[in-house]
């Protein structure tokens, strides 16, 4: 039986995130906390070579992702979108497996070998956009993408929450770190087996060409190549490797200021992704009707900057709770308004390219604070990384708002 290619689509989101969200309360512990049951390096290893191994350990899926989501897009092109979407969540099955495995006999290359298969496969978001505009009219493309956004923000509250619980040996005796991934890895192959019997090819111009390899690196050129967008992309830059510091890193800071368990980190990155579907529903459409997109990014850059620095500064758990629709809702703006203004400052024959080179910055950003927040936490503190957050959320807002300058219509990238 055939369904709609847009659920199908939504799910397989929904999974990709449920994945990225579930390791958020795991991956502290298993490396930063050896006070967990879940700890699996040994009883002499310093606790900052630890911190040092989960930044590289986080830091191979946004790498990986860099080089293989706009490969795996070119491939979706010239095959298909079954295909490609099939292999990507059988990979990513068989990564979440691996790395359940890795955790239960304490491999941590194995740790590593599973996340850089899940980033080769997993950067299928692509694919999945190109689905949807494949079997949807122009003018219904923005509401529909908007459902891409909502099965986000659910996997990110469902993921974290999931994490906690089942590797919580308070619910079950026999739940551990290694039990959400092999729920998770279930659920992908459940998806998997979906795509194949239920999903319609929607790509009806496939068509042969050869396949750029290095086109995320390309992309970063291209870039740079583009002055009247350069502060744009810069910006982003900078606010995309902010916030990758502060998700990367926060749970190994609730860890240490509060000595929060799974299930604790779990339910305040639930608490996260709940306010940030409110600030995408109700909030971003209310602003977006009184103020244009340089006008919020001016203070929602600064605002999300200072909570940063407001979350160091909370003297119990209640606080961060109470702070956290506070940074949701400056987040949740900066993001929408800067795709919006990306989007805006081109031609509408070239909206794909440039997000998609805009989709490259953010995941070279994000791939850049792991491999130094690691070493924050290990030379300062585990809330070195969370400072360095709202350092590099502040350079956002200096560079956009000395430099940036509108992009007359005359002169829109095309």
């Amino acid at each position: 039986m055939k369904r709609h290619p847009i659920w199908i689509i939504l799910f397989t989101i929904l999974i990709d995130t449920l994945g990225i969200g579930i390791l958020g309360p795991i991956l502290p512990q298993i490396l930063g906390n050896p006070n967990s049951p879940n700890y699996i390096l040994g009883a002499a290893t310093d606790v900052r070579q630890g911190y040092i191994t989960f930044g590289f350990l986080v830091a191979v899926y946004p790498i990986m992702q860099f080089f293989a989501t706009p490969i795996l897009g070119q491939l979706s092109d010239r095959y298909g979108r079954k295909p490609v979407l099939a292999l990507s969540l059988g990979g990513t099955s068989l990564g979440y497996a691996l790395f359940a495995t890795g955790i239960v006999i304490k491999n941590i290359p194995l740790l590593f070998l599973a996340r850089a298969l899940d980033g080769i496969t997993g950067g299928n978001l692509s694919v999945a956009q190109a689905s949807i505009a494949d079997v949807t009219k122009p003018e219904d493309r923005t509401k529909n993408f908007g459902l891409i956004g909502a099965a986000f923000g659910i996997g990110f509250i469902v993921g974290p929450f999931l994490g906690g619980v089942l590797a919580d040996r308070s619910v079950l005796s026999w739940f551990s770190a290694s039990t959400p991934f092999w729920f998770a890895a279930l659920l992908a192959a459940a998806n998997t087996t979906q795509v194949l019997v239920q999903f319609e090819e929607t790509n009806r111009h496939i068509r042969d060409f050869p396949v750029q390899f290095f086109k995320g690196a390309k992309n970063i050129a291209r870039a740079y190549a583009m002055p009247e967008l350069r502060t744009i992309f810069l910006t982003s830059f900078f606010f995309n490797a902010g916030f990758g510091f502060f998700i990367s890193f926060f749970g190994l800071f609730l860890i240490a200021r509060f000595n929060f368990n799974e299930a604790k980190i779990g339910n305040f990155f639930a608490w996260i992704g709940m306010c940030a579907i409110f600030t995408q529903i109700f909030t971003t459409r209310k602003v977006a009707a009184r103020f244009n997109e340089p006008q919020v990014l001016k203070i929602s850059l600064l605002g999300v900057s200072c909570v940063m620095f407001a979350y160091l500064l909370a003297p119990t758990p209640l606080w961060l709770f109470l702070i956290a629709p506070i940074s949701s809702t400056f987040n949740g703006l900066s993001l929408a308004n800067m795709g919006g203004l990306l989007s805006r400052s081109v031609a509408p024959q070239v909206q794909g390219e440039i997000l998609g080179i805009g989709s490259s910055i953010a995941a070279l950003a994000n791939s850049i604070p792991p491999l130094l927040g690691g070493f924050f936490a290990a030379g300062f503190a585990p809330s070195a990384p969370v400072f360095a957050a709202g350092l590099t959320m502040m350079l956002a807002w200096a560079i956009f708002t000395v430099l940036f300058r509108p992009v007359p219509v005359s002169a829109r990238v095309a």
